[in-house]
């Protein structure tokens, strides 16, 4: 993807979609932490494929444990974004792995649809996916996820207001 903020769209409505199983912030956040790789080797001028090892789904797991394990202690922080988000927060290990694991496979594959050089399956050199859809479509996807999202995100908002005015008239 030429940005990353491209990413938010899908991730922000499987993360949203799926916010029983997923951790929210950290799945949409490994969408911006595999992104390292590219910031690194384009500051330190190396004459690498920017899109080199996180880029792949085998190093990507790496990638998202990595991530997971040092949001962990993050946890309590995450909650109170989460709750000026006025969105619910429960989290375990688990489910933070598993998060970050998934989020930065999103991302890879996302970018291997965009990318020439994302090796998916490295070290095998196949791009099955590349060019699956023209660039601009893959934009378009993206930003019409991103609109999904926000229609979920607010749903979800008004959802769990209404719950609490019921809770609290039972009191």
């Amino acid at each position: 993807m030429p940005y990353t903020p491209y990413h938010f769209g899908p991730s922000g409505f499987v993360g949203l979609v799926f916010k029983k199983y997923i951790d929210i912030p950290v799945f949409v956040l490994a969408n911006v932490v595999v992104d390292v790789e590219v910031l690194v080797i384009n500051l330190l001028g190396l004459k690498w494929p920017v899109h080199r090892y996180a880029h792949t789904l085998l190093i990507g797991t790496l990638a998202g444990i990595v991530w997971a394990l040092a949001a962990y202690p993050l946890r309590r922080l995450l909650k109170k974004i989460m709750t000026i988000l006025r969105l619910p927060y429960q989290t375990s290990l688990r489910k933070m792995l598993i998060s970050g694991v998934l989020g930065v496979w999103l991302h890879v594959l996302i970018d291997s649809v965009y990318h020439y050089d994302v090796r998916l399956f490295w070290p095998s050199r196949i791009r099955p996916l590349y060019e699956l859809l023209t660039k601009q479509q893959v934009k378009t996807v993206c930003i019409g996820f991103f609109v999904l999202a926000f229609i979920e995100y607010l749903l979800i908002v008004k959802s769990n207001m209404k719950q609490n005015r019921a809770e609290k008239k039972l009191e």
